[in-house]
This record gives C-alpha cells, structure tokens and sequence, in this order.
C-alpha cells in the first residue's frame, strides 16, 4: 500500500536550482521536502567550480562595479541570437541581484566577488571584462554535521590528495609554490591544515568552489526544516482532472511514496548528461554513445525532462547548442575506471597549443571551453571522432603542470606509465607517441615560436581578450598568454568531448513554470537549473551561467508558489 504524505511543495532534484528553491520557499513558510534520487545532496554543482553569473549583483556593486542592467540585456540578446526569450531574461535580471541578496544576507549561502573574471566574449555588445560573476566562499564541512556524509564528494580528478582547491588567488598560490615565499607559505598551510583533517576527520574539511556553494544550500535548506529525502527518485508525476500538478509519486527503500503537494513540485534534477538514449539524438558527436564523456554524476539520466514530457511538457530541441560544451581528458583510476578531468585554465597559460590529428592549430586555446569545443567540431569531420591534443614543452609542464598532472616537484611518472601524459624527447616523437602527424606538428611548433618572437599570435589571437588574460599568467608583461615551446623533452594529452550541463531541457516562463507544446502553463509544475532551458539560447556568455540562472529561477519558483495559496 502507498504511503501519502502531504506537504505545500515538492522539490525533485539537490542542485543550485532544486536546493535553492527549496530554502527560498521554506523560508517563506512553506512545508518542503526535496527528493534527492541518489545518496548524495548536491548534484553536478557540488562537482562544478561555484561561480554564478548574476548582473548587478550586489556582491559586485560592493567591490565597487558598476553595471546597468540594459547592457547586461543587451550581451544576453546578442549571445541568444533568435533564442532570446526576453521574458525570462528579463526576469532573470530583475530577480537575480534580489536573490542573491536573499541568499547572501538570509541564509549560509555566502558569496565572494570574482571582479577580474572576464564575460567570455568581452568585446560582444553590452559585454564587460570583468564584475558579473561571483562565487561562493568556502566552507567548513564541520558545520553539516552528521550531515556531511550526504554531501556529495568533488571529482577527485579536481583535488590534490583529496584537497580541494578554491578558483582563482589559491590555485594561483598553488602554481606559484615553487616560485613565490609567500605562496609557499600558503600552501604549506593548507597542506598542513590538510593533514590535520586527514587524520582526525578522514577527509578534507575545508570545502571550496560548488562544493562550498552545495554545503551552504544543504545547510540552509536543514536550518529551515526542510525534509531532504535521499535515495528517493521520482517516479512519476500526479495531477487532478483539470490537469494541475498535485504531486509526484517517490521511490523509497519502504516502497512507494505519494507526495501531495498544495502549491507546486519544482523540476530541478539537473538535465540529461547521462542520458544515453537522449544524447544519441541531440549530440551529433555522440551518436554511438561512445564520443561524450561528462563529469556530470552518472544517475543525471533526464528523470525530470522525463517526467515533464510524460503529462505533455514541452522540451526545447532548436537550440544550436544543446549542452555546454567543455574539453575533458580521460583519467585511468587505480581502480580501473576512469575519471574526467575538465580543461578550464591550462588552455591559457603561455607555451601551450592545442592541435588536431594532423598537427594543425585550429582555435584561440584561451577562449571558453564552450568555444573551444565549437571550434573543434567545426574541425572534425562528420562521422568521426572529435579529438585533439594540448602540448607544452618541459618548462611548461614544470610550472602549471597539464590537466590532470600536478606542477613540480610531483611526480610525473605515474602519469607516463598510465599513458595519460605522452612524452618525446622532439616534437616529431611527440608527435609519433600520440598519433600526430610529424610534419605537421612540426611546422606548426616553427610558426608558433616564430610569432612568439614579436609576442604575437597572428593565426589565432592568443591572449587578445580579457578573459583570455584572465586566465593567463601575469606575470608575462607582453601577453599572459604567449610564450614559445622550444625546450625538451615535449609532452601532450589528449582531449575530448565533456560538458558541464545540458542546456536543452523543459520550456519554462518567467515565473519558472513549465508549459505544454502549445505554450500553455501546466499548473503547480515549475522547472530550475538544467531541467529549465538555458535562457542563454545554446550559447555560454560567462562564468557561472548555469549556477546563475539555476539560483535565481529556484527563487523565482518559490516566490511563485508562496503566492499562489
């Protein structure tokens, strides 16, 4: 017999958009529960780097930016081209800076402005270099509690020894530790506290980036008596006969479960990066189901663009981009796995190219990855598979490290042996160990160091933008960007197609509720994070364009349903 339980509403899903809904819709009085599908609070924001993109913030007026929100209208309509969705993007920067003002001000969720971190395509109309993104403080774990244990973990692939590294000055200390007394210092600190946590806890205790940003939500969801259920997926969803969403049926290890709902359920259970069926058929790559290789957690299979579609939701399929796009190495764990590990920064540190089998350059390295990827299928052949390969010299590997391996003094050996990182002690060996063309490889190294010799990329426009310097190195005066690849022995690793969320997923309004393939509003169903269609329109404006929107249309949802009794 099925177990009923009431409550004002449900939220499918423990993401940004799920937990945020949740927490704003608790702390408005509302009874809610959140049905996480597996064990771990979290989602794919509890893997990701913890920035959200909200224009006018208050978080950045603070650190003295100063933004209008028609220019922020203006980048969104130039990146969304004939995606743009003027009512949603209107009220995401009409609600945006109120919700983050909520968070930071009301709940644990705090934040931190990221005032250098550059919009990706800076110079596009109504773009800035810099005062829109922010991220989230870190965290002590201590202050989940018993809790902790259903948080879920980082991608090991993302820490050091189980350390977890913040975005942006602490990484920055980490690659100077060799080179700096004071980031040396730091490092040592943290390494130190590190241990200490290791031994008493069995875990790091210090949480940074979407880590951080999941703990607080968690945290603040528990503060306000939130019933966050794990282990209990959605089933399927109940309405009445006008059609109205009442509730949803819940799988629970005592059986099933019927939530009754008396304002809304919110569809938050983080998009479709797993689901197999759904990306042969959206992902040109990916039509064998053997050219995608996401972060994302495995059991993020569509449960809620499912749900929706079941009662007649519609899902929006025109978008030019259907996910956000990311370059991923594959990493061989001891245990015979493999792990993914996401390129985000190491594109633009100065001595490092990427190129395709033939030995060719065929992007500007320190763009997004969204464009990066773009730019490498636009390169690949149709029908085969889209890959290339990042390449350094000694003094480059030394001092960043690449991908998955650390900087020095690490050892690079375990990375040699699992065939990750390939070696050769000239470029035409390089080349031969991973499958390049020689003289084609060859010539493009020649081209490269001739134009470092003027401090310039003439092919591609290294380092031209803001956020391209963004990630670089400062300390390169000419061009953060830019040096040449001249020093033996070479090294190279292969990247990928990843992402770091779906953005095709359920039509929503402004007001976050879903609608019907006629555009009609079903009522009590409200969509947040990757469940809802990126109000971008298939494009990556910035970092934080997922956590952004996902924070802010939970807020939304719940502002809604609060209304609504």
């Amino acid at each position: 017999m099925t177990n009923i339980i009431d409550c004002d509403v449900l939220v499918v899903g423990s993401g940004a958009g799920g937990l945020a809904a949740a927490v704003a819709a608790a702390s408005r009085g509302l009874d809610v529960i959140l049905a996480e599908k597996t064990e771990y609070v979290g989602g794919t924001t509890a893997l990701s780097g913890g920035f959200l993109w909200v224009p006018n913030n208050p978080i950045s007026q603070a650190d003295g930016i100063e933004d209008t929100v028609d220019e922020a209208r203006r980048y969104l309509q130039h990146e969304a081209g004939n995606h743009f969705n003027a009512a949603c993007v209107d009220a995401f920067l009409a609600t945006g800076p109120e919700a983050i003002a909520f968070f930071h001000e009301q709940t644990e969720t705090k934040f931190e402005a990221a005032s250098l971190f550059s919009d990706y395509h800076p110079l596009a109309p109504g773009g800035r270099s810099g005062g829109r993104s922010i991220k989230a403080m870190h965290y002590q774990a201590q202050a989940l509690g018993k809790e902790l244990a259903r948080l879920r973990p980082p991608l090991p692939e993302l820490t050091f020894v189980g350390l977890m590294i913040g975005s942006g000055p602490e990484l920055k200390h980490f690659f100077n530790a060799t080179r700096s007394i004071a980031s040396a210092a730091y490092v040592g600190k943290r390494l130190l506290q590190h241990g200490r946590d290791l031994l008493m806890h069995g875990r790091g205790m210090l949480l940074t980036n979407g880590n951080a940003l999941a703990a607080r939500l968690f945290r603040s969801a528990l503060d306000r008596g939130v019933r966050v259920w794990t282990e209990a997926p959605a089933l399927r969803l109940e309405r009445d006969a006008s059609g109205a969403v009442t509730g949803a049926v819940l799988g629970r290890k005592e059986g099933e479960v019927q939530v009754r709902t008396r304002r809304g359920v919110v569809l938050a259970a983080g998009g479709f990066p797993q689901d197999k069926a759904r990306r042969r058929a959206m992902f040109p790559h990916d039509a064998d189901n053997q050219g995608h290789f996401s972060p994302a957690p495995a059991t993020n299979t569509g449960d809620g663009l499912r749900l929706g579609e079941e009662i007649g939701a519609s899902i929006e399929t025109g978008y030019p981009q259907p996910a956000a796009w990311v370059p991923v190495s594959r990493v061989p764990r001891k245990n015979g796995q493999w792990g993914v590990f996401p390129h985000f920064i190491d594109r633009a540190k100065p001595g490092l190219i990427a190129v395709l089998p033939n030995g060719k350059r065929f992007v500007n390295e320190a763009n997004s990855y969204h464009d990066f990827m773009q730019a490498l299928f636009a390169n690949t052949a149709p029908g085969q598979r889209a890959h290339a390969f990042l390449v350094v010299d000694k003094p480059f590997l030394q001092r960043y490290g690449l991908g998955f391996v650390k900087p020095a003094p690490v050892p690079i050996g375990p990375q040699l042996r699992s065939g990750y990182l390939k070696q050769g002690r000239t470029i035409a060996e390089l080349a031969r160990a991973c499958g390049i063309d020689p003289a084609g490889l060859e010539a493009t190294i020649a081209t490269w160091n001739k134009d470092m010799e003027h401090d310039e990329d003439r092919q591609f426009g290294k380092g031209s933008t803001a956020y391209n310097r963004f990630n670089g190195e400062p300390e390169n005066t000419n061009n953060p960007c830019l040096a040449p690849i001249s020093k033996g022995p070479f090294y190279a690793v292969e990247v990928v197609t990843g992402d770091l969320g779906t953005f095709a997923g359920l039509r929503s309004d402004e007001h976050a509720r879903v609608l019907d393939e006629a555009g009609n509003v079903i009522v009590g169903l409200y969509a947040a994070g990757n469940d809802m269609a990126s109000i971008m329109g298939g494009n990556y404006p910035g970092g934080g364009i997922t956590l952004g929107p996902a924070l802010t249309f939970g807020y939304i949802a719940a502002r809604h349903m609060a209304g609504r009794g």
